[in-house]
């Protein structure tokens, strides 16, 4: 082996180990992460968990928000690290234009790593720069039929996200963050199912003892009253359990 071929082979088994160290940190964050989130309890603590965690996780990131948009039409921040997050994203909101923006209806990821010249949204760009912000990414999340969700990074600093590390980081943190959501999500609704179900159940029983009707019967009652009145099953349920009446009429 001459000179030059020792020397590359030297310079590999430097940066080798420096990588492999990187990724086995990585690899044991994103690990830590998944437990975090999977021991949160609900919807909200989830969320509140994924945004603080992003800031500690993702290089570059000071702040770190959710937004969401419901039926393609109407956004919102439910969930954010700082209020700057809050007044920046509004200003996305009421342009109609920015990172979020885009990746809530166009691209998964969106990054400007300084919006003080940036040029595809000209009128956020220099409001955010007022509200001291200069540095953003942006990650679609999900999309759930015309509902939409995207985790947004901010900085105060020009540059912050240049780095692809932040970029590539960062869809790993949005790929364990998204299936966290969808679980909290799923045990939020089925945890709603149960809680309908047993209301309708007691529901049923008053109707039955009251009026000696079948539990089919029963049922059908609360149907019609349900389409009658233009009121959701389980809202009738909830009212004839608390009131013992139905709508229209006492039990």
């Amino acid at each position: 082996m001459d000179r030059r071929e020792l020397g590359g082979h030297q310079r590999r088994s430097a940066v080798a180990p420096a990588e492999s160290r990187v990724i086995d940190t990585l690899a044991q964050r994103m690990g830590e992460l998944a437990r975090q989130l999977q021991e949160q309890h609900g919807v909200d603590d989830t969320l509140r968990s994924i945004v603080h965690a992003a800031v500690d996780t993702i290089p570059g990131a000071q702040y770190a928000g959710i937004s969401v948009i419901e039926r393609r039409a109407t956004v919102r921040t439910p969930v954010f690290s700082d209020d700057i997050v809050a007044k920046v994203d509004q200003a996305q909101i009421e342009l109609a234009e920015g990172p979020c923006v885009d990746v809530l209806y166009q691209r998964q990821t969106v990054r400007s790593s300084n919006l003080a010249t940036e040029p595809r949204w000209p009128r956020f760009a220099a409001r955010a720069v007022e509200l001291g912000v200069h540095s953003m990414l942006s990650f679609q999340l999900f999309v759930t039929g015309d509902d939409l969700g995207a985790l947004n990074l901010y900085s105060e600093r020009s540059g912050a996200f240049s780095d692809d590390d932040a970029e590539e980081i960062g869809l790993l943190f949005a790929a364990h963050a998204a299936v966290a959501m969808a679980d909290a999500q799923n045990i939020a609704n089925l945890t709603i199912a149960v809680a309908s179900r047993d209301l309708i159940g007691q529901a049923k029983g008053i109707l039955m003892e009251r009026y000696q009707l079948t539990s089919d019967q029963a049922f059908d009652l609360l149907v019609r009253t349900s389409q009658t009145t233009n009121t959701k099953l389980h809202q009738i349920a909830d009212y004839l359990v608390r009131s013992r009446q139905l709508p229209g009429g006492t039990v």
